[in-house]
């Protein structure tokens, strides 16, 4: 069996969400494609195709092979590109997801740069704040912010945010600014509708181990959505609770100021992350270190 071909045609298989699709693109008869299919099972010794009358799917060590198989065919790519002067840089298409607001902010122009420096490479983006499932969605390279949860994916940690309270200046005039956490208690404070509820969560040093301090807030006006909640801030509502890229433009315009950070919990770590570490086609690895570089240099 060529292992190649046939790790080809499982790609076909699963892109065109058939045998005869694949038959198709692939210019093969379809017992040629059920005859390779079925090979590349029995040499792997799993299932990578449920079949049914009505659909096609792929088993969870379908979705898992098929990421690799993407892998190596697109390194096998890459190699035979490098001998080639005239195609020396990189090329083929690209996946990525980023968090709505920080791919806007950050990644969407260092990927537009990325774009205009290499023009044979072709991006598409996908902005989520849910938490997309790379494997599944069988995406490139993902943005997080935060703890991983997902231990198989492979991990480059680029910089750091900060969740701050904030409050504009002339709020601060009239109210004073707060010395400990639980004096927002009784201040007004910006919401969110959310899981975590009207509590704001503060970390304090003792001796040698951090505190978590959570505060009950209230407040007269709730949004679903930073920008409004940011304005309401800057508009002298009350304090607001953000991660620090969401307000770093009104913070250095001097239109928010950031109070009790000695209180703040640890910061979040940025990573840049892929599904698996080897075998990375060069137009991958060469957009994550362009992405690690980039957002490494981030003061949020």
């Amino acid at each position: 069996m060529d292992k190649l071909k046939a790790m080809k045609t499982f790609v076909h298989v699963a892109d065109g969400g058939s045998l005869t699709a694949a038959a198709s693109t692939l210019e093969l008869s379809l017992p040629a494609v059920v005859r390779s299919l079925a090979a590349l099972e029995s040499t792997l010794g799993v299932r990578l195709v449920n079949r049914t009358t009505r659909r096609l799917g792929l088993t969870a060590e379908g979705l898992e092979y098929l990421a690799r198989c993407r892998a190596v065919l697109a390194a096998v790519d890459d190699a035979e590109a490098a001998l080639a002067v005239d195609d020396a840089e990189p090329r083929g298409s690209l996946s990525i997801t980023a968090p709505v607001l920080f791919g806007q902010l950050f990644v969407a122009p260092t990927v537009t740069r990325f774009v205009q420096r290499y023009a044979r490479v072709h991006v598409s983006m996908r902005l989520d704040d849910r938490v997309v499932n790379l494997h599944e969605d069988q995406i490139d390279v993902g943005v997080r912010i935060g703890k991983l949860d997902d231990s198989s994916l492979v991990a480059w940690r680029t910089g750091a945010v900060r969740r701050v309270v904030v409050a504009s200046p002339a709020y601060l005039r009239k109210h004073g600014t707060p010395r400990h956490p639980r004096e927002l208690a009784d201040a007004n404070c910006v919401r969110f509708r959310g899981p975590s509820g009207p509590w704001w969560v503060f970390h304090e040093r003792d001796t040698t181990i951090d505190v978590p301090i959570d505060v009950a807030i209230r407040g007269n006006l709730e949004f679903n959505h930073v920008a409004p909640a940011a304005d309401a801030c800057v508009a002298g509502v009350g304090f607001g609770m953000f991660i620090s890229y969401q307000v770093a433009q009104h913070i250095r315009d001097k239109r928010l100021r950031i109070v009790l950070e000695e209180f703040e919990p640890p910061p979040r770590p940025i990573q840049v992350v892929v599904p698996h570490g080897r075998l990375l086609p060069r137009r991958t690895a060469m957009l994550v270190e362009w992405i690690r570089n980039d957002l490494g240099a981030l003061r949020l």
